[in-house]
């Protein structure tokens, strides 16, 4: 039997053998993707499902686990794909490098059961990209991958000009390296060897045939899997480097803000290289009493309003839900003038379909909002009512202003905040024991309601604020402020962090130190490291 695509095999079963990469979520393919997206079961090593999840289809079966042998993985494929289940069977890298896939298609074509390899990004080529060190150099056409395990003589690869991809001989890099000289390798000879790659863990550590036992030596070894490259392209990583040199590499940022809020900033920090993790500090709860918000909603619809100020996304969604339940839309908002504290909840606003009226360049808080508030003109303002729909624990500021600029607000609660619950056991610990490099704290409120909940970060994590109110009130808190955003946007102090990051990084390299990320270098971190 021939194997056949997914159409053909939808009705008897299929074994799908998926190839996701080295390690970095994104490299999966786009057929990847879509087989993970029809499986009824989804079988993988340990540790290699988790980040392709969100593809997986809702409902399907994942097994993953060391208890499942090559052998026994394979039968339970086999197995399930006979019962009429499309099964996608997932390899690290390639699924015909280095891997055990042909055996499985050759018992699937015994058993007349439909395959499909799906070919993924093989480790070797992807390693030595996100490391910068080209597999094929300028007057060197040959590349020979190698398990060094397998190799017993490595003098006819010595005695070669071919660019050497190594794998599994991270614990032998050093003899390695004297077998090559001894077999004629010139010492000189660049080598990069990486561990961990095109992962936020990954690590490179280049040096020559002659000199990489000790600069592996002096980075504190190797941390996980390793690809060694041995030739000239090796020695280009210090231009081609992008992947490491991204300003904040690695770094692991506490984003203290609920995930509907930290959407676009977790992307960002990735962008730059990080690892961010989200941690909610409050809780977002309708108000106790809702007759308010259906008064305001009703004045809305029949024009008692002449502005409506939002101070915040979560105000913004609290209308936006209230419409939906009503059957309403953006349409209602017309004639009504409309304000926004800041650009993320103007940009909260024109999601809804409302293109804000008046937004504040420069801070955007109450006081910057105030700043830029039109005084009410009974000649030019057909109406002097303007609605404030926001947070129980709001304060006054906002209201007092257009209130003495001649303006009759109507102040509704929108939306309760309370405390969120703790966060796991191990995000607390690494809180308090500097296990995250950053935290961006983007009000006084998650300042407080953090350190509340989980206790307050380590004296070698970096803090970030938005604005001085948040930076006093983290002080109050005994935190060290480093990072300031110049205006008072999420995005602005992601930028900012990673602009302070990049400065850290160089650093160490003008000081010809190795380079270590903010909770590498508290006291006693190398130790537990090891």
């Amino acid at each position: 039997m021939n194997s056949t695509s997914t159409n053909e095999s939808t009705a008897t079963g299929a074994v799908w053998m998926i190839g996701v990469g080295p390690g970095d979520a994104e490299l999966l393919t786009l057929r990847a993707v879509k087989l993970l997206g029809e499986a009824d079961v989804v079988i993988a090593p340990p540790g290699i499902v988790t980040p392709y999840e969100t593809h997986v289809r809702p409902g399907a079966e994942i097994v993953e686990g060391a208890e499942l042998g090559p052998g026994e993985a394979d039968k339970l494929a086999l197995k399930s794909a006979k019962g009429g289940r499309k099964v996608a069977r997932l390899y690290p890298g390639d699924p015909l490098f280095y891997c055990k896939a042909a055996d499985l298609a050759v018992s699937a074509r015994k058993a007349e059961v439909p395959f499909e390899i799906a070919a993924g990004v093989p480790v070797p080529t992807g390693v030595a990209s996100y490391a910068g060190t080209p597999l094929v150099a300028a007057g060197q056409g040959e590349v020979r991958t190698l398990d060094a395990g397998e190799v017993k003589d490595w003098s006819e690869h010595a005695a070669s000009s071919a660019t050497l991809a190594i794998m599994f001989g991270e614990e032998s890099v050093p003899q390695l390296a004297k077998e090559l000289i001894a077999g004629g390798r010139a010492e000189s000879t660049p080598v990069a060897v990486t561990s961990l790659g095109t992962t936020t863990r990954q690590a490179t550590v280049s040096a020559t045939l002659k000199t990489i036992a000790a600069a592996l030596k002096s980075a504190g070894g190797v941390d996980g899997p390793a690809t060694i490259i041995v030739g000239e392209g090796a020695g280009r990583r210090e231009a081609l480097s992008w992947f490491e040199t991204r300003p904040l590499f690695g770094w692991r940022v506490l984003v203290p803000r609920t995930k509907e809020q930290s959407g676009a900033l977790m992307e960002q920090l990735r962008s730059y290289g990080a690892v961010p993790e989200q941690v909610p500090t409050i809780s977002v709860e309708p108000p106790r009493t809702p007759q308010q918000m259906e008064r305001a909603v009703k004045g809305l619809v029949t024009g008692r309003y002449q502005w409506v100020a939002f101070t915040s996304t979560n105000a913004v969604r609290a209308i936006r839900e209230r419409f939906e339940e009503y059957g309403l839309d953006a349409r209602a908002f017309a004639g009504v003038k409309v304000a926004a504290v800041g650009e993320q909840t103007a940009a909260a606003l024109v999601a809804f379909g409302i293109q804000p009226d008046l937004v504040p360049d420069g801070q955007h808080s109450s006081e910057g909002l105030l700043e830029v508030w039109p005084p009410y003109d009974p000649d030019l303002d057909p109406l002097e009512r303007v609605l404030l729909p926001r947070a129980d624990i709001a304060t006054e500021t906002l209201v007092a202003g257009i209130t003495e600029l001649g303006w009759e607000v109507e102040d509704v609660t929108a939306y309760r905040t309370v405390r969120a619950a703790p966060p796991p056991a191990p995000t607390r610990e690494a809180i308090k024991g500097g296990g995250f490099d950053a935290v961006l704290f983007t009000s006084s409120s998650t300042v407080r309601n953090l350190v509340g909940i989980a206790g307050k970060p380590h004296a070698a994590t970096v803090i970030g604020v938005i604005g001085p109110q948040t930076a006093k009130t983290a002080e109050e808190f005994g935190l060290r402020v480093d990072v300031h955003a110049s205006r008072a946007s999420a995005s602005v102090l992601a930028a900012e962090l990673a602009t302070y990051g990049a400065a850290h990084r160089q650093k160490q390299i003008d000081a010809g130190a190795v380079v270590r990320r903010p909770s590498q270098m508290r006291r006693g971190a190398r130790r537990r490291a090891k």
